[in-house]
């Protein structure tokens, strides 16, 4: 029993050394017979020096470069698919790798059903979330492929898609291939909402279907999940933000402004967030309030000239509204000297205060205006008025 075994460990280790140096050497016809011989007798030994990995090699140049007609070609198909089984079998650790090579052979290689491939790729990537990928983009082929109406093949590549995605937000290939996985962005909407309302408190699907409807403008289906992203992760700034940006697209002014509310209680130093309220008030014709949270801009960040910016156009939209008398046009030199401190920080808004200042010139107090009423340049003059008595400032005359 002793000599026996003696006997087959040596003969194994003369066959992986005859296969070992010719696949070394590039002479792959003789090495598969010798491959084989090891593997059919114990590979157990031989996994170490990476038999495993050698006879793959030697397969794909057998397929690639030996068969010559198609039963050759589906003989070394089958065989292959034969030696992942025996390689899962050796190496369970490199079970993902092996999975997705197997399914890789299936796909493109046999007459096996396509649901062989779909299944063995699906078992490469529950074994290794980290598969490779290639093997997940195949996966995600075949998914957009071969699907129907039933077998929900189109979700299951959207969220593959929306993961590799995410991952890897650089790579154009993934937001592309979940673009190209609908009709038109609108079936994309469907489909996120249709993949989060199967998995109903499921945070990640209820992101993608969110971030994908705001994208598509359809604001008001994006706040369903929003809604419940809040609900479920209240301090989350992305998700306030969003919500809040909904809001105000759908003029739903009082909950706008509750979302910016939240967004300052969770990012005082966020300049942006009080900007944002500022706005909101504008729009509603609440200049006071607008201001004082232009002023907490300010004071946040005062290198910013965006608020000042606003501040020019709530002071110009007073004066708009109230009349054209002398006091009136007062209020637009305010707004005009408001507008040159924003144009003179160098931000992005500079050109755009630069045209209201000129869009105003006639606006302001002429040298008539000053002279009939003996006001000299330099003079200091207080803002005052039923409607400007929130203002509380003056000018000074140029």
């Amino acid at each position: 029993m002793f000599t026996a075994t003696f006997a087959q460990d040596q003969e194994a280790m003369i066959q992986f050394s005859l296969f070992n140096e010719d696949q070394k050497n590039g002479v792959y016809e003789s090495a598969y017979e010798y491959g084989w011989n090891v593997i059919n007798m114990d590979p157990a030994p031989f996994v170490r020096y990476r038999l495993f990995p050698k006879m793959e090699e030697v397969l794909f140049y057998m397929y690639d470069s030996v068969a010559t007609n198609d039963d050759e070609k589906k003989m070394y198909a089958d065989t292959t698919l034969y030696f992942y089984d025996k390689a899962i079998e050796y190496e369970p650790d490199k079970k993902a790798y092996y999975l997705a090579r197997k399914a890789f052979v299936i796909e493109n290689w046999s007459d096996k059903p396509v649901e062989d491939a779909i299944e063995a790729y699906e078992t490469a990537l529950e074994a290794d979330p980290n598969l490779d990928t290639f093997y997940q983009d195949r996966l995600g082929i075949l998914y957009a492929r071969e699907t129907t109406d039933e077998n929900g093949y189109k979700l299951k590549a959207l969220d593959l898609y929306s993961k590799l995605s995410e991952a890897d937000p650089s790579n154009p290939t993934w937001v592309s291939r979940i673009e190209n996985l609908a009709e038109d962005m609108d079936e994309l909407v469907d489909i996120t909402y249709r993949a989060w309302q199967l998995d109903k408190d499921n945070m990640e699907k209820a992101w993608k279907f969110s971030s994908t409807a705001m994208r598509n403008q359809n604001f008001e289906k994006a706040i369903e999940g929003l809604e419940f992203l809040v609900q479920k992760s209240p301090d989350v700034i992305n998700y306030w933000n969003q919500l809040a940006t909904a809001y105000q697209r759908l003029d739903m002014t009082s909950k706008s402004i509750e979302a910016y509310k939240k967004l300052i209680e969770l990012q005082r130093d966020n300049a942006e967030h009080y900007v944002n309220l500022a706005v909101m008030y504008k729009n509603q014709g609440q200049l006071a309030a607008s201001r004082s949270f232009l002023q907490r801009a300010m004071e946040v960040n005062p290198g910013w000239d965006y608020p000042y910016y606003i501040e020019g156009t709530l002071y110009e939209q007073a004066a708009r509204s109230c009349g054209f008398d002398f006091m009136d046009k007062l209020v637009y030199l305010l707004a005009v000297q408001t507008y040159r401190k924003a144009a003179s920080m160098g931000g992005s808004y500079g050109s755009t205060a630069r045209e209201r200042v000129s869009a105003l010139a006639n606006s302001i107090p002429s040298q008539e205006d000053y002279f009939f009423r003996k006001i000299k340049s330099g003079d200091t003059i207080q803002i005052e008025g039923k409607c400007y008595d929130w203002i509380n400032k003056s000018v000074v005359v140029p």
